[in-house]
């Protein structure tokens, strides 16, 4: 299987620049070959791919060498490339019918990494494979960095990131023939559901606290958007106040991504058959505004809601849940959510008045009474193991 490893590079200040400096050149390059594109269509109505664009690149570097002729020329066709990926997923989004959304150019602030698709070709993976203490990854242009290697590196390595977050610079290696690492089995099977006023309920009765990590630096974070409201645009102190938004940001990101990666393990560890609720939240967090014609109702209410699930991560938490599940040989099923939360799961009855609140569920038919969350997780982990029962007989 493939799987992704992420470490914390320690780059000396000339590195860091040397990166940043890769990184600028390698968003300018996107943005001319983009350029080219739509001047080549709109004037000439010529479609410009990555192939002529690609064959261009050797010219482009001889007539600068002290600027793209720098870095690696892998590196630069995988950049090509990624502008060619954002033209085929806009003309896919165009044929479904979907808003497509023209690529676009990229500031500063919308280009943070840049990739080589083969560990050898002008990028080295533990390039001092001797060094008694640490470990390093070379990179073409910026020399031999350091890095916080926190956990050993499984697989073939074959392709290698550099990544900017904030301040910090991260290495991403994406390894195939990564080993599975399975538990051993525990014969029980859980249902969970996911919420806002507790992460996640398990069928036996388990509740996960919502941290809530924005809502926790709500305040400081509004101090620092106020320091930046008084700052003038484009000075020295507008920059390090958008800096200390951006950290504050970041840190909230980690703790969730931390947050998910224990519940998750805690599960996988626990149960062989986890089920969940395929959940489209996307749709579930969309703006009630409406339209001017049509103005939305309850739009405070609305989005405070909406803020609430995108802080509680279920995104994220159900894609790590799925890696591990796989890697640790456990059986993973989505089913769907809808009527789980109003269903007895003693006798099955169905209404809207079964759950009278949030936390409360007393059925209206046989009198049944549970933690509504409890209940739900229930119903989901019986149509999962039913979903399990029907595929394994066809």
């Amino acid at each position: 299987m493939r799987r992704s490893f992420k470490y914390l590079l320690r780059p000396t200040c000339k590195q860091a620049v040397a990166l940043a400096a890769c990184l600028e050149e390698h968003r300018q390059l996107y943005n001319a070959a983009l350029e080219h594109r739509r001047i080549a269509y709109r004037r000439a109505g010529v479609t410009v791919r990555y192939g002529d664009q690609s064959a261009e690149l050797k010219h482009i570097r001889s007539d600068d060498p002290e600027g793209q002729g720098r870095w690696s020329f892998s590196s630069q066709q995988a950049t090509l490339r990624r502008l060619d990926k954002a033209y085929r997923a806009f003309f896919a989004r165009v044929r479904a019918g979907r808003t497509p959304g023209f690529p676009r150019f990229r500031g500063r602030g919308r280009f943070d990494s840049v990739e080589w698709p083969t560990d050898g070709d002008g990028c080295r993976w533990n390039s001092q494979p001797d060094h008694p203490t640490a470990t390093f990854v070379r990179f073409q242009g910026v020399g031999h960095v350091r890095v916080h290697r926190h956990r050993a590196v499984e697989g073939h390595v074959k392709t290698v990131s550099v990544k900017r977050e904030g301040s910090r610079w991260y290495v991403v290696l994406s390894c195939d023939d990564v080993p599975a690492r399975p538990l051993p089995a525990t014969g029980a099977a859980a249902g969970i559901d996911m919420g806002v006023a507790s992460f996640l309920t398990t069928s036996d009765g388990d509740h996960v606290v919502n941290r809530r990590h924005l809502v926790t630096s709500a305040d400081r974070l509004a101090e620092v958007q106020r320091d930046l409201a008084r700052r003038q645009q484009g000075s020295g102190r507008h920059r390090r106040t958008v800096a200390r938004i951006a950290a504050l940001h970041a840190k909230v990101r980690r703790r969730r991504l931390d947050g998910a990666h224990k519940a998750a393990l805690t599960l996988v560890r626990a149960y062989d058959v986890i089920v969940h609720e395929d959940l489209r939240i996307t749709a579930m967090t969309r703006s009630a505004a409406g339209t001017i014609e049509r103005p939305g109702r309850n739009v405070g209410a609305k989005s405070g809601l909406n803020r609430s699930i995108l802080d509680a991560g279920w995104g994220v938490f159900l894609r790590i849940l799925t890696d591990k599940a796989e890697s640790a040989g456990r059986t993973l099923i989505s089913v769907n959510p809808s009527g789980t939360s109003r269903m007895c799961a003693h006798c099955g009855h169905s209404a809207k008045k079964n759950r009278p609140t949030q936390a409360e569920f007393a059925c209206t038919a046989c009198g049944h009474i549970a933690h509504a969350d409890v209940n739900a997780a229930i119903n989901i982990l019986r149509a999962g193991l039913a979903l399990r029962t029907v595929v394994n007989a066809a």
